[in-house]
């Protein structure tokens, strides 16, 4: 543990970013997992434009992002841990969700890469607001500056699986989620035997 923590100190933005970028697409993984059917195959370019989306947008930002809010308001005091969490979710939290779902369109290639902004922003920024303040509180409240790049990522693997979902099948709602758990993997040749 002690050599790790010196790796991460020794190259903090390399470690941080490397590791957030692999949990997202770790997630993405999984969320296609949940939704694979018998007989079908995982996306493996969709997990690879996640991973690109993550390591170039999304662990950077990170990393600075929240070294900013550190120098912002320095301390682990009630005022600056609301402080950094209240400017997290109303500045941060809706750049990386407009930089995701932008990222990911013009990576598929789509024409206009603000559909899935449009449709699905707000339910997603409102389902993120039931989860980020509690990781981000607990983030800068324990975790050292230089290890919270990387809590981040491991609270954005269970994110990144919603998200992912969102973006291609859900509408950003937290109940289209219980959607991906509740899928029915029988195979659709088979009548279900109420009817």
């Amino acid at each position: 543990m002690q050599r790790l923590s010196r790796l991460v100190r020794r190259w903090p933005w390399l470690c941080n970013a490397g590791l957030y970028g692999s949990l997202f697409a770790a997630g993405d993984a999984v969320q296609q997992r949940l939704r694979l059917r018998p007989g079908q195959r995982a996306d493996w370019a969709q997990t690879r434009r996640v991973a690109l989306v993550a390591l170039t947008f999304h662990a950077n930002f990170n990393y600075l992002w929240l070294r900013g809010l550190e120098r912002l308001w320095p301390g682990r005091s009630p005022a600056a841990l609301l402080a950094k969490v209240g400017c997290d979710q109303l500045v941060g939290g809706p750049v990386a969700l407009l930089a995701f779902y932008a990222g990911m369109r013009m990576l598929q290639g789509k024409e206009d890469i603000f559909a899935d902004c449009r449709q699905k922003f707000w339910n997603t920024y409102k389902t993120g607001l039931m989860y980020w303040p509690f990781v981000q509180l607990s983030n800068f409240r324990f975790v050292p500056v230089y290890l919270r790049t990387a809590f981040t990522g491991f609270c954005g693997f269970l994110w990144a699986i919603f998200l992912c979902f969102s973006q291609q099948s859900g509408d950003g709602t937290a109940t289209s989620l219980f959607k991906l758990f509740h899928a029915e993997k029988a195979d659709p040749g088979k009548a279900s035997p109420g009817k």
